[in-house]
């Protein structure tokens, strides 16, 4: 009975323990995902950890090399500083030596100049008298010489001045008999159109030919812009004046009219070929016909040649 007994016992020790390790097993099994996934993140921190050790190392090794080429420059760096303080001091020696050769040059001009500014006072002293003799003789003879000239170029001027006004005078004689002289031909030419109009049968105006009045017209123009700038003692000049009247009223009488717009007022819609130039003594805005390059001229009340005319425009 003991001994069944007793194996009974056994046989529950090994049944509890058998389930109790089959409990353990089953805790291990349900664990060991849990344990796979935290060894692989502690790996993986590892292999971050060597990658990171790595590239401190690749870093310290760069600044190794760099360290080491710091060195061999700094060691090049007092070479240089060493050789430059060996030359620095053989300059200063160089400079004792040579303030030392400077200052005694310099006593010796000193003396050398002294001697020599009283020697040069003295002579300045003699010789101050004939400088102020010999400026003054030269400003004499400048002013003389000044006033020569002065007066030759005053001369000249007046002369040149003269010169001109007699060659002016005698363009403007000229001129005024070359004008008498095409006057009278213009009036010859009239007077044998008057006389070919007459023996002819009366034409319009359309196609009456007007090229000889509008010539003379023209030139009528042209004498008189001319009158106006010569001076009032030409010779001729009262001859030319009357013979321009002459052809002016020649003009009229053959039916043509001669537009005066010379100093009248610029007025848009004109029938004019106007060229426009800039005045300042016009008052703004203001337009006037100051010049007529061709007369509008007029047959029997028709406009057979418009005017060609140069207005000022006040700015």
């Amino acid at each position: 009975m003991k001994k069944t007994a007793l194996l009974k016992i056994t046989l529950l020790l090994i049944s509890t323990n058998l389930f109790a390790q089959q409990q353990q097993d089953s805790i291990l099994v349900k664990e060991i995902p849990s344990i796979k996934s935290h060894l692989l993140k502690q790996q993986q921190k590892v292999d971050a950890l060597t990658k990171k050790l790595n590239s401190q190392n690749y870093t310290i090794g760069k600044q190794g090399q760099t360290i080491s080429r710091l060195q061999t420059e700094n060691e090049n760096l007092n070479i240089s500083i060493d050789s430059l303080s060996q030359l620095i001091e053989t300059n200063k020696k160089n400079i004792v030596i040579n303030s030392e050769e400077l200052g005694t040059k310099i006593q010796d001009t000193e003396k050398k100049a002294d001697s020599q500014i009283a020697e040069l006072d003295s002579n300045v002293e003699k010789n101050r008298l004939y400088w102020i003799i010999a400026t003054l003789g030269t400003l004499l003879l400048g002013g003389l010489i000044y006033w020569l000239l002065g007066k030759r170029i005053t001369s000249s001027k007046t002369d040149v001045e003269t010169q001109i006004r007699n060659t002016k005078a005698s363009l403007e004689e000229e001129s005024v008999k070359l004008d008498n002289k095409l006057v009278e031909v213009l009036e010859t030419q009239l007077k044998l159109q008057q006389e070919t109009s007459k023996s002819q049968s009366v034409v319009s105006n359309d196609k009456a030919d007007h090229s000889l009045a509008l010539k003379v017209a023209d030139e009528i123009i042209r004498i008189q812009k001319n009158l106006s700038r010569m001076d009032e003692k030409t010779k001729g000049l009262k001859q030319l004046n009357s013979s321009v009247k002459r052809i002016q009223d020649n003009f009229a009488s053959n039916g043509y009219e001669l537009v005066d717009m010379l100093g009248k007022e610029y007025k848009e819609g004109m029938k004019v070929t106007a060229n426009f130039v800039p005045s300042e003594d016009l008052e703004t805005g203001k337009q006037i016909i100051t010049r007529i390059i061709k007369p509008q001229v007029n047959f029997e009340g028709a406009m057979i040649q418009a005017a060609q005319i140069e207005v000022s425009v006040g700015e």
